[in-house]
């Protein structure tokens, strides 16, 4: 009960969880930062605002910024495919080419959210949220 507590606070507006998680400002946690917030639309995976609307905090920070965030992806994509080889492999008990098949499917399959959720990470490395910050009403 207290884990679930913890971790229902960790979801909470001023974490960088929520904005992670969310794909929300890093700094207000108010909007969206993509235009799209479906990573599933390939056309528009990439597409981000330039700054917020309601705290005007530039996303971009400099050019190729979100190109670190390549070094994020391939590390969730390490994690992702190490939990689906121990998934398929020891406890459904499928062969080695079995689980090779279920890594590639995994990452395949994850790969749209693996973009988004490193971006998301890399930015809220360098931008922190601020309570005080001056939110624009719309």
């Amino acid at each position: 009960m207290v884990v679930l507590l913890k971790l229902l606070q960790m979801l909470k507006k001023g974490n960088k969880l929520y904005s992670i998680l969310t794909g929300t400002c890093p700094k207000c946690h108010e909007e969206s930062m993509y235009k799209d917030k479906n990573p599933y639309h390939m056309g528009n995976i990439f597409e981000m605002h330039e700054r917020c609307s309601s705290c005007n905090t530039k996303y971009k920070i400099e050019p190729s910024f979100f190109y670190g965030a390549m070094y994020v992806s391939y590390g969730l994509g390490i994690a992702f495919s190490v939990a689906a080889f121990i998934i398929s492999f020891l406890f459904i008990g499928a062969s080695l080419k079995t689980s090779f098949i279920a890594i590639v499917v995994t990452l395949i399959g994850f790969m749209p959210f693996i973009i988004r959720i490193s971006r998301n990470i890399w930015i809220n490395i360098f931008i922190g949220y601020d309570p005080n910050v001056e939110i624009k009403k719309h």
